[in-house]
């Protein structure tokens, strides 16, 4: 499992500050929390109050890039600030994200070829977001077909389902996951998938638990990748649990320490 810290996100309120008022130390602060935590890309997203939000990639991806070599994952819908950021990146990047829109498309894969990113592709296109599996895998199919027309590999693109909260969409939830399950089926070598996991729980009770369920679920299905709090240690538990019983990794009695341990 990916795992993807979504905590430097100016829609955060210290995030947000430190953005605005060019103070690095949240930033370093939640950089390091979370590559100690276990993440393999840190989610940097400078959030909607940015003036200049192409300005404010570059400085984050520099601020975050003095405490940590982690590969980061560059998150907005302005791809000018997209493209700022994978100028200054140390390390081939994740570009999150692009929907099946055909001169969204043209902008993002040229910009993935030549920096070497992997891209997040949303099943969405200008209509929203299908209702069912079969709409959601025919706009996955789309962003594949195109990234092999920039000659970029099935294997360095994301596919996200989109999963919307449970207390307002409930029916989509078992069609995100039956999307996650035939991703698979799209190519040989497969795309790979992943979810913004919190939106899952958004604005209801007993968030963590919504959480933690559903990524229990979707790793059954196949979830490879997940931006999610990666500082929630029972969800980190529930991650490594779930790879013990799917057969991903050997169990042992410490395999909580060993999962928790094993970018370090």
């Amino acid at each position: 499992m990916i795992l993807i810290g979504e905590r430097i996100n100016g829609m955060f309120r210290d995030v947000g500050r430190g953005i605005g008022e060019g103070d690095k130390a949240p930033i370093h602060e939640w950089a390091l929390r979370q590559v100690k935590a276990g993440a393999d890309y840190l989610d940097l997203n400078v959030g909607p109050a940015s003036e200049n939000p192409v300005q404010a990639m570059a400085w984050l991806v520099d601020t975050v890039q003095e405490v940590t070599d982690c590969p980061l994952s560059l998150d907005s819908t302005n791809y000018d600030a997209i493209e700022a950021g994978l100028k200054r990146c140390k390390r081939p990047a994740l570009i999150n994200s692009v929907p099946a829109e055909r001169a969204k498309l043209e902008r993002v894969l040229p910009m993935a070829k030549q920096y070497r990113a992997s891209i997040i592709g949303l099943a969405m296109d200008a209509k929203g977001i299908p209702k069912d599996a079969d709409g959601r895998l025919a706009l996955a199919m789309e962003i594949l077909a195109a990234a092999m027309e920039f000659d970029i590999p099935p294997e360095d693109i994301f596919i996200d389902p989109l999963i919307l909260p449970v207390n307002v969409g409930q029916d989509h939830g078992p069609e995100a996951l039956e999307t996650i399950r035939q991703v698979k089926l799209l190519s040989n070598p497969a795309p790979k998938t992943v979810v913004g996991l919190s939106n899952i729980s958004q604005k209801c009770v007993n968030r963590p638990l919504v959480d933690r369920t559903f990524t229990a679920m979707a790793m059954a299905c196949g979830l490879e990748a997940a931006i999610m709090n990666v500082c929630d240690d029972e969800l980190i538990a529930t991650v490594a649990t779930a790879r013990i019983i799917l057969n991903k990794d050997i169990y042992c009695d410490s395999y909580l320490k060993v999962y928790k341990g094993r970018g370090l």
